[in-house]
């Protein structure tokens, strides 16, 4: 089993490779300038290799994008086995990147969040407190202890 730093070293490799090629290698009209590798991971074996990309356009173009990838699959798959000098080249599997996805999502959460709290704001403007400005109870200086009996009766 290889250990972690080779198997990251790998994994940028395969990154840069693969990113070359798409970028001047490959002739596919599919796989134009809008996509984009964001990550590579590697098993601890060596053997596979996970590519994350991102495309630039609608489902439409993704579509087509994963069938170049797909389509291209073994042509990156021998310029990575040259350019890493390994025994064993790793597969290449392509999964789109939910990166895009998941950060449009938490922006519109925050979007919702801010203006729910500007409503807050505005709501809470004119607004005194319920029971008076400080809520907690003091004991009162004129009232008698019971404790403070003559003993008289």
């Amino acid at each position: 089993m290889a250990d972690n730093a080779r198997a990251k070293r790998l994994a940028d490799l395969i990154r840069e490779v693969v990113a070359q090629k798409l970028q001047r290698g490959i002739k596919d009209p599919r796989l134009g300038s809008h996509v984009t590798i964001t990550d590579t991971r590697v098993t601890g074996d060596l053997r596979e290799a996970t590519v994350f990309y991102t495309v630039y356009g609608d489902d439409e173009e993704r579509a087509e994008a994963a069938a170049g990838l797909e389509s291209a699959k073994g042509v990156l798959r021998s310029a990575v086995g040259a350019a890493a000098g390994v025994k064993f080249t790793p597969s290449l599997t392509f999964v789109a990147d939910a990166l895009p996805d998941n950060a449009k999502t938490i922006e519109d959460l925050l979007d919702r969040a801010r203006q729910s709290d500007e409503k807050v704001r505005e709501t809470s403007a004119g607004a005194t407190f319920a029971g008076g400005a400080d809520p907690y109870r003091k004991p009162e200086a004129d009232a008698p202890d019971e404790d403070d009996t003559d003993g008289d009766a």
